[in-house]
């Protein structure tokens, strides 16, 4: 363990600079307490305050334009592959969606300080295409923000820090063993929180095929998109003939439709949680055929694509 406290005292500034980008660009590496070790060594003397600020700053921005372009880029694509390796995928979209719709440039700053959000609200700016010199802007004085606040607490907590160094490199292999532990159970704990959700969210689904033969049916069922008007921007695929009704005002539903009516429901989210979550609405006012789309809107381009690509092949194609 001493030879950890070595480092950072040797290479601080080089070791602040690469946890915190690796940090901005999904590893869950622990950038903000480190930063507060290092406020805690820069108040004794040992470490460059300025340095550490800076080299904070520059990977926050550098980190995020990463997801920026790719937001720009890949739309969609981007923000489902950050919300499925994301520990709190079931709700950093929407939660982001929100905060950007509603603050514009300004929520990468407040951003920066909620977990969950801090990592999709890049690519979700870069998705809805808002302007790079805006981006720039916020991202850095929100970098800047978030730097110094992790900063400036080490340095007021200092001597403690100092004591919990002094006593971790004492402990040695103990100590690590002790901190790998601890970061293993908050991993679990996450893990176990997704999963009690997902089983709260448990419900029948209906497939792609049966949604397909019902709407061609008699008495097709309404169909819901329960995506947020901002997700609407980034992907503007839909189900022909479906409804848009933000989770939020899903309740407002209730009062336009008859009790016996089907009803499916479907998003664009890991799990199909607004839509399961939109569902459990609807139930709680005595509708009782209402299910999500298993796979929600992916799964139904997903036939569309698989349709197509078996036509293109059939012998009466050529």
């Amino acid at each position: 363990m001493q030879a950890l406290v070595d480092l950072l005292l040797r290479h601080g500034v080089l070791l602040v600079f690469a946890v915190t980008l690796a940090a901005r660009i999904g590893a869950p590496v622990p950038a903000a307490p480190l930063l507060v070790v290092a406020g805690g060594l820069a108040a004794g003397g040992q470490f460059s305050l300025a340095a550490a600020f800076a080299v904070a700053v520059l990977a926050n921005v550098l980190g995020d334009a990463v997801w920026f372009v790719g937001g720009r880029r890949q739309g969609h694509r981007v923000m489902r592959l950050l919300c499925r390796v994301s520990l709190s995928p079931d709700s950093c979209v929407r939660r982001s969606e929100n905060l950007i719709g509603r603050w514009g440039g300004s929520s990468l700053i407040a951003a920066k300080f909620v977990p969950g959000v801090s990592l999709v609200a890049a690519p979700m700016a870069g998705a809805l295409a808002m302007p790079w010199r805006t981006f720039l802007l916020f991202e850095v004085i929100g970098g800047a923000l978030w730097s110094l606040a992790f900063l400036v607490l080490g340095m007021v907590f200092s001597r403690e820090i100092q004591r919990v160094l002094d006593v971790m490199a004492s402990a040695g292999t103990s100590a690590l063993i002790g901190l790998g532990l601890l970061l293993a159970a908050l991993l679990v704990l996450r893990w176990w929180r997704r999963r009690r959700q997902a089983l709260d969210m448990a419900m029948p689904r209906i497939g792609v095929e049966e949604l397909r033969a019902l709407l061609q049916g008699e008495a097709p069922p309404v169909v819901v998109d329960v995506r947020a008007a901002s997700s609407l921007d980034i992907d503007a695929r839909r189900i022909p003939g479906a409804r848009q009704v933000e989770l939020a005002r899903i309740a407002a539903l209730a009062g336009q439709l008859h009790p016996e009516q089907e009803i499916v429901v479907y998003c664009n989210c890991p799990n199909d949680v607004s839509a399961a979550q939109a569902a459990r609405v609807l139930q709680s006012h005595g509708f009782r055929r209402v299910r999500p789309l298993a796979g929600g809107l992916d799964a139904w381009f997903a036939e569309d694509t698989l349709g197509q690509t078996s036509a293109a092949h059939s012998p009466t194609a050529h």
